[in-house]
């Protein structure tokens, strides 16, 4: 049973908590939302937290001190989308004084402070979740029913990659010039690299189908891509590349990789799970509503059916929602902590050279 946690009137006080290009995302969505007023909004930088709150709420109140905002400021929740080093301290600190907290991935840094905020959270009793926005594609939700139901059988062997380009490509801006993205090469700035930023993702659109990872064997690379390795105060060492050999709790193999160096994919995400019965493939390039699966009197002439998932709310109507009936939402911080001792494991492999158990 799910645990639940307090209730709360139809409108709901919300506080956006770094204004940077994601933060765009979370805040269109909840003004979607009937019944949440975003009632504040925070950055370290005064200036593009008012234009932030200019475009998406006028009315809000603009802070650059959160502990202060927190303190003077009526909220029910708040939604945290800053650089990855300040999830950790922000939510702790929102969880200190009660409130509902959507943060943004990885929940942390590392491991021990991931567990400490799941923690926190249950302690706290408020509704905790961790923004794994690819839950939002109806395919993954479909696939990871189908897969427990035994359809295709006992899983063996899993394939899954999130690949992008905007290292080599201006699709999405020139990087060289943009601290949204600098920010992300940089470890001095929190980044984690490729593998923090959507290697997270990957991991857990890979492991919610199958299961929990239990051993983890990683390659991770940083590729020169300026004479110098800098621009500016950005020194440029987060990893560009992720390989992950894996094995899972249930015996399942797979190969997992991310990187920022895909030449033709401005965002691709893919899975592959096989089974003893069956396999699937998601792949949110040709659609999100949809997957394929080979099963049954397919398998000999290895023939792919397309199947259409049934649509599914995103994670800020997830978060909401639970907010409102008191269940618990998922995926939680303790999911969240989950894949980041995964991620942990990656870095000690890297370090190691050799497997280690998570």
């Amino acid at each position: 049973m799910k645990k639940k946690s307090r209730r709360h009137p139809a409108m709901i006080r919300l506080a956006i908590v770094g204004t940077g290009g994601m933060a765009n995302m979370h805040a269109e969505a909840f003004n979607k939302i009937t019944g949440v007023k975003m009632a504040a909004v925070c950055d370290v930088d005064e200036a593009r937290a008012r234009s932030f709150a200019q475009r998406h709420a006028p009315e809000a109140v603009v802070s650059t001190d959160f502990a202060r905002l927190l303190r003077d400021v009526p909220l029910d929740a708040v939604s945290i989308v800053t650089p990855d080093h300040l999830h950790a301290p922000l939510s702790l600190q929102a969880l200190a004084s009660g409130k509902h907290v959507l943060c943004e991935k990885p929940l942390a840094l590392n491991y021990p402070d991931a567990r400490r905020m799941a923690r926190a959270a249950a302690k706290a009793g408020v509704v905790n979740m961790v923004n794994f926005s690819y839950r939002n594609a109806p395919a993954i939700e479909a696939a990871a029913r189908l897969v427990a139901s035994g359809e295709i059988g006992e899983i063996v062997h899993i394939e899954a990659s999130y690949r992008q380009s905007w290292l080599t490509s201006n699709a999405w801006g020139d990087w060289k010039t943009n601290p949204t993205w600098l920010w992300r090469l940089s470890s001095k700035h929190g980044s984690r690299g490729v593998l923090g930023d959507v290697g997270v993702h990957i991991l857990d659109f890979a492991t919610y189908p199958v299961g929990p990872v239990k051993s983890v064997h990683a390659r991770l690379k940083t590729f020169v891509k300026l004479k110098g390795r800098r621009i500016g105060k950005y020194v440029l060492d987060a990893n560009d590349s992720a390989l992950m050999q894996v094995e899972f709790a249930n015996g399942a193999l797979g190969v997992i990789h991310a990187t920022r160096w895909a030449t033709g994919h401005l965002n691709s995400l893919l899975l592959e799970i096989s089974g003893t019965k069956g396999a699937l493939r998601v792949e949110l390039d040709r659609s999100r509503d949809t997957f394929e699966v080979c099963a049954g009197s397919d398998i000999n002439q290895a023939k792919w059916r397309t199947l259409r998932a049934a649509p599914t709310p995103h994670i800020y109507e997830r978060f909401i929602a639970a907010i409102r009936t008191g269940v618990a939402g998922c995926p939680d911080f303790a999911r969240g902590a989950e894949i980041q001792k995964i991620l942990d494991g990656c870095f000690a492999s890297d370090r190691t050279g050799r497997s280690v158990i998570v």
